[in-house]
């Protein structure tokens, strides 16, 4: 968590992302931070000695390749917009580890938390997941082994949950509304990781008019007390404030103060937003609490215009539903170990699973066939066919394999081995070769015959 030890500051990198819009009515547009930035400077914010605000810079392709495979490539699946709101989260990595920060705030679009590992276009709003890079970047550059992601969106954070199904040194609770009932359809209890790292994803999906009472529940006997005994060497925030009770994509009912206080309890070292849509009603508030609960100021008197305390109220069959999923996340994450050990004992060499993503920004429709060596000397290695269809053609086909962080010599070889037999195959468009062990990343064009490296 935030270690008060460091500089006392908290580092602001505000990126509205002026060319970059779906649309120019659709709700993720540049005015979500125009707002907030107008509420800051009129507050007088960014005048005090405990803000330092940091200019952003565009990501590398290569930080972009540690965390996904982009189908054809980095440069067609992202803008100038994503790299700099990517590389927003770099700076201020770097700033935190060199000490001139106690922790940092990136309020940037595009976000990114539903952008899976391969990427054939846009889902949710998200091309890259700015989360998992700023992760993979903190683990590759300062060697950082444990790190936990806390997605306070509404929307489940189904992009950072697969990109760290199999990962059991990375945490990933995401609390959100119902996946019954909200995009993008998932994020259920049942949902904890795969065979070696199970209980190191956890969802805890919350009824439709969750008050403030309610999630600061989930955070005080379930998230803090894991937090306790996982002991990350950072916590990350991917700080969605659609779960606000104005927000006009969902059906929460938490508010500025209570965004704040999360925040505080929470004592993240770097949040980045995500999600967040009622651009004048709770966006400069949230944002407003947020910073001055990271830069331990005062945040008492942040209040909505039309806030009313006691206005919302939750049942008693919320407070069931709620307290009933807790204790069945808790129950998970306590069995964890003995649950990985049966696991990989029922299992052979190989875990497979088979799954389709729908991008519904981009109407992409794709099949994908997922491979990991179980290896009982380490973490193994990965293989994904990935088949991308818009309507009734296909789009591309791409086979991806993946060694991860201090991974054995025989899965090496045979990592590659995989790699090199797929080269040349007409019947895959693009191969790709992820060796996060080395920092190294290949792509090969089997149409093109061509090949480059990050």
């Amino acid at each position: 968590m935030a270690s008060f030890a460091r500089a006392g500051k908290t580092g602001l990198i505000f990126f509205p992302a002026f060319d970059w819009a779906i649309s120019p009515t659709h709700p993720e547009r540049e005015e979500r931070l125009l707002y907030t930035r107008d509420q800051i400077f009129e507050e007088g914010l960014m005048d005090l000695p405990q803000i330092e605000e940091y200019k952003p810079r565009l990501a590398e392709n290569k930080d972009i390749a540690r965390t996904h495979f982009c189908v054809p490539d980095v440069e067609s699946q992202v803008t100038e917009a994503h790299l700099i709101a990517a590389g927003s989260t770099l700076t201020l990595a770097d700033a935190l580890e060199k000490g001139e920060i106690r922790n940092g705030f990136a309020l940037v679009r595009p976000p990114g938390h539903h952008s899976m590992r391969v990427v054939h276009g846009n889902r949710g709003f998200c091309n890259i997941n700015n989360m998992a890079i700023l992760v993979e970047y903190l683990r590759t550059k300062y060697g950082h082994k444990r790190l936990a992601v806390i997605d306070t969106d509404v929307h489940h954070g189904d992009g950072t949950q697969e990109i760290f199904w199999h990962d059991p040194e990375v945490l990933c609770i995401s609390f959100h509304q119902d996946g019954h009932t909200l995009y993008p359809g998932s994020g259920f209890v049942n949902e904890i990781g795969g065979p070696q790292a199970l209980a190191r994803t956890l969802n805890v999906p919350l009824p439709p008019g969750t008050t403030d009472e309610g999630i600061h529940y989930v955070l005080d006997n379930l998230i803090l007390p894991i937090l306790e005994e996982f002991k990350p060497d950072l916590v990350l925030n991917s700080a969605g404030q659609d779960n606000h009770y104005t927000d006009p994509l969902a059906n929460m009912r938490f508010s500025a103060n209570g965004y704040a206080r999360l925040n505080e309890k929470l004592a993240p070292d770097i949040c980045v937003l995500e999600g967040g849509y009622a651009v004048e009603t709770a966006l400069p508030y949230v944002n407003t609490g947020i910073i001055q609960a990271m830069a331990g100021l005062d945040y008492s008197h942040v209040r909505e215009p039309d806030y009313v305390p006691g206005a919302f109220v939750q049942t008693d069959a919320m407070w069931r539903e709620i307290k009933k999923t807790v204790d069945q996340v808790n129950e998970a994450w306590a069995k964890r170990e003995e649950m990985v050990q049966m696991a990989l004992e029922s299992l052979g060499d190989f875990y497979r699973r088979k799954k389709r993503v729908f991008y519904d920004t981009d109407m992409i429709n794709e099949s994908q066939e997922e491979s990991v060596r179980l290896c009982p000397d380490c973490p193994g290695y990965m293989t994904i066919t990935s088949s991308a269809q818009r309507g009734y053609g296909t789009l591309n086909n791409a086979f991806c394999v993946s060694i991860p962080r201090g991974a054995c010599s025989s899965c090496r070889e045979d990592a590659k081995e995989e790699y090199e037999e797929h080269l040349e195959d007409r019947r895959i468009g693009y191969v790709y070769l992820q060796d996060k062990d080395r920092d190294k990343f290949k792509f090969c064009n089997n149409m093109t015959h061509t090949q480059k490296g990050y």
